[in-house]
């Protein structure tokens, strides 16, 4: 059985992909058939999964230790390769449209092929080939500038994750200066941070004009392949929130406050959830392994199947270390059929719901990897937050298995987190809106935006003296502001979703699950509204929907005595 440290990496020689690529296009250009055109396809693609395997092995190699030299001037190739590599795709997916045989294409592989491809043409021309370099070595900066953190606290150097039981400690000193501890780092390095960000602002806004487009907004829209919504439906669902959550989450924070046992809750207190103490997990990352593989053999066959294939391989990286870059995700090896969950934990609740989230991505993904179109392997990233979100929840009633006697206070305070989140993702989605509609705006002038835009999101925020983050420092710590533009509001769309998984399974298990695994077989061969309806899912867009889906988180959580747990 073939390990993940056995996987060979292998630099892409773009200059022979380049000639090989062509070739197979040529073929697919004067095929006269359908089946002729499906063949010279089906070699394409087996090209574009060589490149993506290798470059996804480069990053998680050099993630794992930023520090490692050699990957990292393989992730600072493959910054360079990536976007010539879609100058190659570009003239594939143009044929692909125009293709005479697009109604025997449409009816084997899907309309939503085509979609992507006519969405992703707008995205790209050669002559923006070096603006993508760029904007790429920007990104891996920032990732290796917070990878490089680390902080005196406590006698000890440690990382930004290892910080994060202390920010969770029942003493309110050690909060505080823990909480310091961590945004001195960030305000130390603010100039840096925003020195950053301006040259990426600047550059996709250049970079969208480039491209026909009036500003970055609508380009990063079609870079995410949003097909079927726009930034007005996105819109008026943030008011919608404004109006049906934001109100909820500050009641939720004042029974915080009044269950801590606090005159006022400032920003250090939001990590402290009981006064017993936060659930935490009985077990470093190795035993938590051991426990999804119990849970995972007990939820389903399939799941079963793959907790093992990813245990087995060792596709799993959770523990935190110097060097190692900040949170958690998921990305697939298409040449080895295998997944990739990615995390660092510090012995807190967040190492079940990190784990419990990205194997949603990873068991999604080990579902539909197998399709023969790449663009299927992963729905656009707001559907695919469904997955991820969802397994959160199913995998409640498994939940005594990592915290014993403290799973319903996870139970309550993962509930509870998840809709709070809700108004800060929409916070970040409108502050990324503003930034492009102002990409001129100063560094003061856009922390200023950040700040006004939180208060109305988060009203109960509470900065106490901290002087950088009450200036509107908070969202440089936020990576996909940085990496991954206007990505965020696809959790909160997500979650909507995710909490009628979360109703459905608490009735109804056995419907609950064979709705979600159909939804992960589909992966993205249909678009979000799409795979929404066909889930059986209510719209996130339909303000009746959040209504009624909050309304009854609400009833439940009024149902729970959080002063017991």
């Amino acid at each position: 059985m073939l390990q993940f440290a056995e996987y060979a990496y292998q630099r892409p020689d773009l200059q022979a992909m380049e000639q090989e690529f062509g070739r197979y296009l040529e073929d697919f250009r004067s095929a006269g058939s359908a089946e002729e055109q499906a063949h010279a396809l089906q070699a394409i693609n087996g090209l574009r999964s060589g490149f993506e395997t290798a470059a996804n092995l480069a990053y998680i190699r050099h993630t794992m230790d930023t520090k490692d030299d050699f990957y990292k001037q393989e992730q600072d190739f493959i910054d360079e390769a990536r976007p010539a590599f879609q100058s190659l795709v570009n003239p594939f997916y143009e044929a692909l449209a125009a293709s005479p045989f697009r109604r025997e294409l449409e009816s084997r592989f899907g309309r939503q092929l085509f979609a992507l491809a006519e969405t992703s043409l707008k995205t790209f021309s050669p002559e923006v080939v070096e603006d993508l370099q760029l904007e790429n070595k920007l990104v891996s900066e920032y990732t290796q500038l917070v990878a490089s953190a680390i902080v005196s606290f406590d006698g000890r150097e440690l990382t930004l994750p290892e910080l994060g039981p202390y920010l969770q400690s029942p003493d309110r000193e050690i909060r505080r200066r823990a909480s310091a501890a961590g945004y001195t780092f960030f305000s130390a390095n603010e100039e840096r941070f925003d020195e950053l960000y301006d040259k990426l602002v600047k550059l996709r806004t250049g970079l969208a004009r480039k491209l026909g487009f009036p500003s970055f907004t609508p380009l990063a829209y079609a870079r995410l392949g949003r097909t079927d919504y726009d930034e007005t439906m996105v819109a008026r669902f943030r008011e919608g929130v404004l109006n049906a959550i934001v109100p909820l989450a500050s009641r939720l924070k004042e029974r915080q406050r009044s269950r801590i046992g606090v005159d006022r809750l400032y920003y250090y207190d939001e990590g402290f959830l009981f006064p017993s103490g936060n659930a935490k997990p009985k077990g470093e990352p190795a035993w938590l392994v051991k426990q999804a593989e119990q849970m995972y053999g007990e939820l389903s066959p399939e799941t079963g199947a793959f907790f093992s294939f990813m245990a087995e391989r060792g596709l799993l990286d959770l523990y935190s270390r110097p060097g190692k870059a900040a949170g958690g995700y998921c990305t697939y090896l298409p040449d080895f059929g295998s997944p990739f969950i990615y995390a660092n934990c510090n012995g807190t609740a967040g190492d079940i719901q990190v784990l419990t989230h990205e194997a949603g991505h990873a068991y999604q993904v080990y579902c539909s990897g197998r399709l023969e179109v790449p663009e299927y392997h992963w729905p656009t990233m707001d559907a695919a937050e469904i997955h991820s979100m969802s397994m959160e929840f199913i995998t409640y009633p498994w939940m005594e298995l990592f915290f014993r006697e403290d799973a319903d206070k996870y139970r309550f305070s993962n509930l509870v987190s998840s809709l709070t989140f809700i108004p800060y993702g929409c916070a970040v989605d409108e502050y990324q809106h503003w930034i492009y509609a102002h990409p001129e705006a100063s560094a003061g002038q856009r922390k200023a935006a950040w700040r006004e835009i939180e208060r109305r999101y988060l009203p109960h925020r509470d900065y106490d003296d901290n002087e950088y983050l009450e200036r509107g420092g908070f969202w440089q710590k936020q990576g996909h502001i940085f990496h991954t533009p206007f990505y965020y509001i696809d959790y909160t769309l997500a979650q909507l979703c995710a909490f009628q998984f979360w109703q459905l399974h608490t009735e109804r298990p056995a419907e609950a699950w064979e709705s979600y695994n159909r939804l992960c077989k589909l992966g993205g061969s249909l678009p979000f509204t799409e795979l929404v309806t066909d889930a059986g899912l209510g719209s996130p867009f339909d303000p009746q929907v959040v209504s009624s889906v909050i309304g009854q988180i609400q009833v439940w959580l009024d149902d729970v005595d959080d002063k017991s747990l």
